[in-house]
């Protein structure tokens, strides 16, 4: 481990049901777990330096072509049958078609309908949104707004994706088994995560421990990733899809690292 990498804090963060799980390590000490509230919760948590990969899309593009933002298209290549978890992000615009809280689940359906009005005018061909990628918009935007208030950010914080993460780890094969079937964790897909990432330098007995309140058993195993991609980006190892990255109106880097 180069002392550069010893004296930083990396941190690996996914989304979850009570904010964000954040996996942390500062050099070759050991790994602690927890939940922030807000990603400008963990933003202040951490040290200035800190490295952080997190398993959400950054940067948004004024309109989206056949390749959507272009990382996507990129690591789906290499995934196989994994490669449906990586989900098209339309323009910025429809991401901030509406932005007020979900009060019923008639609004969550009409707010969908709405962004995928608007992802349908700025793309070519036009192409509506997901469910699934809609479902992430709220921890989108929340990202966006502090890069755009804090340009500092945009090198430090970067974006990555669990299967691709995992597809890297394990010397560029994408992972056999399905994490979830049918919405519900698969227990011989944690398995054989939890397998790679203790071959990868994470203790075993850290990643059998029960996840905090607010995240999943899923949300966990993928913030261990995104920490070992924190780690790669700190000693300079990680490699961006596409190399160089993009960049949106704002000037937000838009790439996803493995």
């Amino acid at each position: 481990m180069s002392a550069h990498l010893a004296e930083r804090v990396v941190v690996g963060v996914d989304g979850c049901k009570g904010g964000w799980i954040a996996v942390s390590r500062t050099g070759g000490d050991s790994v602690d777990c927890r939940v922030h509230p807000s990603f400008e919760a963990l933003i202040a948590f951490h040290p200035a330096n800190t490295v952080i990969a997190v398993d959400m899309p950054i940067g948004l593009p004024d309109r989206i072509g056949r390749a959507g933002r272009g990382p996507e298209a990129l690591v789906r290549e290499h995934l196989g049958a994994r490669q449906s978890s990586v989900f098209a992000i339309p323009s910025r615009a429809a991401v901030y078609a509406a932005t007020d809280p979900f009060t019923t689940l008639d609004t969550w359906y009409d707010d969908h309908r709405k962004a995928s009005e608007v992802a349908r005018k700025t793309s070519d061909p036009p192409r509506g949104v997901s469910i699934q990628a809609f479902a992430l918009f709220s921890k989108i935007r929340e990202i966006d707004a502090l890069l755009r208030a804090r340009p500092e950010l945009r090198f430090r914080v970067i974006e990555s994706h669990p299967e691709a993460a995992f597809w890297r780890l394990n010397g560029e094969r994408a992972m056999v088994l399905p994490k979830k079937i049918k919405g519900q964790v698969y227990p011989a897909g944690m398995a054989e995560r939890r397998s790679l990432l203790g071959a990868r330098g994470l203790d075993a007995a850290f990643l059998h421990e029960r996840c905090p309140a607010g995240a999943g058993e899923d949300d966990f195993l993928d913030a261990c990733a995104m920490l070992l991609v924190a780690e790669r980006r700190a000693s300079g190892l990680a490699q961006p899809f596409p190399d160089p990255p993009f960049e949106d109106g704002h000037g937000i880097p838009i790439a996803i690292w493995t």
